[in-house]
């Protein structure tokens, strides 16, 4: 997929009334492309769908959304029926739907445990599952799925968080081996921090190892992540790690994993030392 690839091309963005989801929206409607939004939030839906038209390079694109809480696998299949019939199936398929509520394992509840997978991994295989026959048939068509840094690397706060973000990597690079002989590319999006509402939301509630850990790198901006993403999609790329520092942990991690293991306990010592 290169960028041009994207003129007249239907793309579906679930999770695309905020942050990255919006962003990379906005980057394929100025790219000539026809987006349909999914998200939970009607209010939000419609600011951000006129945010998007507002990025289009012609009035004949079109730009709708959709209310869809991706987790819900019976509101996916009636959602998305009719949002094929209506606005006819997708090109591009980017699921973006996600949160993180950072705790110490210990007060990470079975129910918070339960809704992480549900909006993390649930949601990618359900609009995924039910847009596949869809998307047969249309050779070059592209799935991505939104990961994270802590699906890579296992960061202190983050257990449900890393488990079901760790899920997604699998998920995607098992689809991707199922998929590549029907014409259909499968990618997964791992960003670091981004500057976005969830963001915000997370750092409410972040022990102080995470937000030690956190500190020592760089946070990225919605529309940095969005076109790392392209990017990475114009080389058909499993693996999509937006900014120069993620991807040297990553790499660190593959090549010396003791190493990285090392300087993430060393942070957290130098925390406990803090409070004594």
């Amino acid at each position: 997929m290169i960028a041009a690839d994207f003129a007249g091309k239907t793309v579906y963005v679930v999770g695309g009334s905020l942050g990255i989801g919006l962003a990379v929206a906005r980057r394929v409607a100025a790219l000539g492309a026809h987006v349909l939004l999914f998200a939970r939030r009607r209010e939000a839906l419609e600011e951000a769908a006129g945010s998007v038209e507002a990025a289009r390079q012609a009035s004949t694109q079109r730009v709708a959304w959709r209310s869809l809480d991706a987790a819900d696998r019976a509101q996916v299949e009636q959602v998305m029926g009719e949002a094929v019939a209506a606005f006819g199936p997708p090109d591009v398929l980017v699921n973006c739907a996600g949160r993180a509520y950072p705790h110490r394992f210990e007060d990470v509840s079975y129910a918070q445990f339960d809704d992480t997978l549900r909006m993390n991994v649930h949601s990618c295989w359900n609009t995924v599952q039910v847009l596949l026959p869809h998307m047969r048939g249309r050779r070059g068509g592209y799935i991505v799925n939104t990961s994270s840094v802590a699906g890579l690397i296992g960061v202190f706060g983050y257990t449900d968080y890393c488990a079901s973000k760790f899920a997604v990597i699998g998920f995607s690079e098992a689809l991707r081996n199922e998929l590549k002989p029907q014409g259909l590319t499968v990618s997964v999006l791992c960003p670091p921090d981004t500057d976005t509402p969830g963001f915000a939301i997370e750092n409410r509630t972040k022990p102080e190892e995470t937000r030690a850990i956190s500190a020592t790198a760089k946070v990225l901006s919605a529309d940095a992540v969005a076109e790392a993403l392209l990017d990475g999609m114009r080389s058909g790329r499993l693996l999509i790690i937006p900014g120069r520092d993620s991807r040297l942990v990553f790499l660190v991690k593959r090549l010396f994993p003791g190493l990285l293991e090392r300087v993430l306990d060393r942070t957290v010592r130098q925390v406990a030392a803090r409070r004594r």
